[in-house]
């Protein structure tokens, strides 16, 4: 059985308790292998932490996760402070994210988004990278030259290695030592397919999906899948015009290879996991929307890395070191302009305007900004924080400013439109003239924000 729950939702095993997006109730085997994933995660953020004897409270994190025992869940984006009843919205929001991330082109994204919304994210990707490899198959796979030696030819082909001929011992005059070039399917991008395929035949429960996952196996049984870490072969893809037929395809097969391949989900990881965290996500959904909307003569920078908080000489140096790098979410600039947005995956609630509240922002991020103003506009010019855009905060705040020289703009983003809502802020960031209103909702976002 699987269930859906949200960002920051209670897992409980006390069956007392009514379930709901907010508060998954599990077995206590559940319970106790999410107990032990807790203690040793490696992430960059807590998966989860514990509140009382009997509760879990997840992170940040959004995805699929599996225990052993076959119960599994859904982690869907926290995307309104409001309870939600209906799951398909936000799983495709998630999808849409996450095809982003991915570098999948916006065709391709419509595409995957549209299709099978009721299927659980690790099934959707198994479906999409099924898809891809079909198409693949049909059209045809790359072949490739490969070097054969072999020291027990019945017959000479290609090249004898005369040397090693002249050694053969007394009875075997008629096997011969060749060299030859053989036209093979087995390059790496291949193998790596056949790699991928073989997981997802292993583990996937979606009937559909096994039974085009097994003629897909039949269909390329003569290629090797790879043995060990196959994750360390995928530096070994090339992107040359002859694979461009591969380049859809690249992006979901690294996904599983990198997420779900058995070899990684031992011990502690046994079942699935299979996780992003929600932070990344939303960088990359809002730079991925803002570079199909960026006025002409501007460019976007992501993760700028061209200036450092401070210098210093260590002890025992005569070298002055740039520490502590500033790496804003995104920079755009023209001829005459430099602007620096960041984007930061939190509600805000334009309800708590009090001094003591201020809106839930992080005073931290305004410590960031300011530094960012600091070094990449010198005391001058404007910035924005970028947040999601929700019932609670559905227009932009009035400007915030450091000085009468540098001002900080916190404005929503909507999420279903992929774009900024208008307001006041336009008037220095001419760079996005395609918005969307404070008053329109649109049908489309309305089914997340009711």
């Amino acid at each position: 059985m699987t269930f859906q729950v949200r960002e920051y939702a209670l897992l409980t095993c006390d069956h007392s308790q009514s379930a709901s997006m907010d508060l998954g109730i599990v077995t206590e085997q559940t319970f106790a292998w999410l107990e032990t994933l807790q203690e040793q995660w490696t992430g960059s953020s807590q998966l989860l932490n514990r509140e009382g004897k009997h509760f879990l409270r997840l992170g940040s994190y959004v995805g699929y996760l599996q225990a052993p025992n076959g119960e599994s869940f859904e982690i869907l984006p926290k995307t309104q402070l409001e309870s939600v009843e209906q799951p398909d919205p936000l799983r495709q929001l998630l999808r849409r994210m996450l095809a982003a991330s991915i570098t999948i082109t916006p065709r391709e994204a419509s595409h995957a988004v549209l299709q099978r919304r009721n299927q659980p994210l690790h099934e959707w990707i198994f479906s999409e990278f099924l898809r891809h490899l079909l198409e693949l198959v049909c059209k045809g796979l790359r072949f490739d030259y490969h070097q054969i030696e072999d020291d027990d030819s019945a017959f000479i082909r290609g090249q004898l290695d005369v040397n090693r001929q002249l050694r053969q011992p007394p009875g075997r005059e008629t096997r011969f030592h060749v060299r030859y070039a053989e036209f093979s399917p087995q390059r790496i991008e291949n193998r790596l397919l056949r790699t991928a395929l073989d997981i997802v035949l292993k583990m996937t429960k979606d009937n559909n999906s096994w039974r085009q996952a097994n003629t897909l196996s039949h269909q390329m049984a003569e290629i090797t899948p790879l043995n060990g870490s196959a994750l360390s072969n995928m530096i070994q893809w090339s992107e040359g015009k002859y694979l461009y037929a591969y380049r859809a395809i690249k992006p979901w097969c690294q996904l599983i290879l990198e997420n779900l391949n058995p070899d990684f989900q031992k011990g502690i990881h046994q079942g699935i996991t299979l996780l992003f965290p929600m932070e990344r996500l939303y960088e990359s959904w809002v730079g991925h929307c803002f570079s199909l909307s960026l006025q002409s003569g501007y460019k976007l920078t992501t993760q700028a890395k061209s200036c450092h908080l401070l210098a210093h000489i260590p002890f025992g140096s005569s070298l002055e070191e740039s520490w502590f790098m500033l790496k804003p979410d995104f920079l755009i600039a023209n001829s005459q302009q430099l602007l620096v947005l960041d984007a930061k995956w939190k509600l805000l609630d334009a309800r708590r305007s009090d001094s003591k509240r201020k809106y839930e922002i992080n005073q931290s991020d305004l410590y960031q900004m300011y530094a960012y103003g600091q070094k990449y506009l010198l005391g001058k010019g404007c910035m924005m924080l970028v947040y999601p855009r929700h019932q609670f905060f559905d227009m932009p705040l009035p400007v915030f400013r450091f000085d009468k020289y540098l001002a900080l703009w916190c404005v929503p983003f909507d999420l279903e439109q992929g774009k900024l809502v208008s307001g006041e802020w336009q008037s220095d960031f001419t760079c996005f003239p395609d918005t969307v209103n404070s008053e329109d909702i649109t049908e489309n976002a309305n089914v997340l924000y009711q």
